[in-house]
């Protein structure tokens, strides 16, 4: 297996959302003797946000590339290659402001890409991704946004589902670390959250 792990925390080792996706990596290390790991930190070297010679690259046939737009659109094609190539991909997620990081959202940008990793349709768009890949979701966040009054405002799952889904990955788990901020629950969210990882046994290779 080839495990995909990113990071969007630029915390180091203080993110929850680290601690807890290295927990699922271990996890599926373990269920999958042999399973290689690449840890992409998004934080280290971060995907340029899209300008206007991004977007030019992506609608121009690669033969008609200026040199700029074959630099432009490296990002992409070296995320997508490496999306490609995962069976399994561990995305860290802290929870800024009731979304997801920039960081994140900028590689989001250079993944979903219209005739490469999805399709447009009659009946809406069609995933390109080749289909069997498991989608861990590992997110950390100071309030409670899995259940309780919470759960109405929780934006980044539904975001990452659709955004991802669009592309074909719907196989998609979700794991959170809650309430680090809540000072009656922070002290055993990490546990919590740890003890609530469960690899399906079909992932054992």
């Amino acid at each position: 297996m080839n495990i995909l792990h990113l990071i969007s925390s630029p915390r180091k080792g203080a993110s929850a959302s680290i601690q807890l996706g290295n927990a699922v990596v271990n996890q599926l290390q373990a269920a999958n003797p042999g399973s290689t790991v690449t840890v992409h930190d998004l934080t280290n070297k971060p995907f340029p946000h899209l300008e206007e010679v991004h977007l030019q690259s992506f609608f121009t046939p690669a033969e008609n590339h200026s040199p700029e737009q074959q630099e432009a659109i490296r990002h992409s094609d070296q995320a997508i290659a490496e999306l490609k190539a995962a069976d399994a991909i561990v995305i860290g997620i802290p929870v800024y402001n009731f979304g997801v990081s920039s960081t994140l959202k900028a590689w989001i940008d250079h993944i979903a890409r219209a005739g490469v990793t999805f399709r447009y349709t009659a009946n809406g768009p069609v995933g390109l991704i080749e289909p069997g890949k498991k989608v861990y979701l590992v997110i950390a966040s100071g309030g409670i946004y899995s259940e309780g009054p919470g759960a109405a405002i929780d934006f980044v799952v539904p975001y990452l589902k659709t955004s991802l889904g669009m592309l074909g990955l719907t196989d998609v788990i979700v794991f959170r670390v809650e309430g680090t901020s809540i000072p009656e629950l922070k002290e055993t969210a990490m546990k919590k959250a740890i003890a609530s990882i469960s690899i399906e046994p079909a992932m054992a290779a």
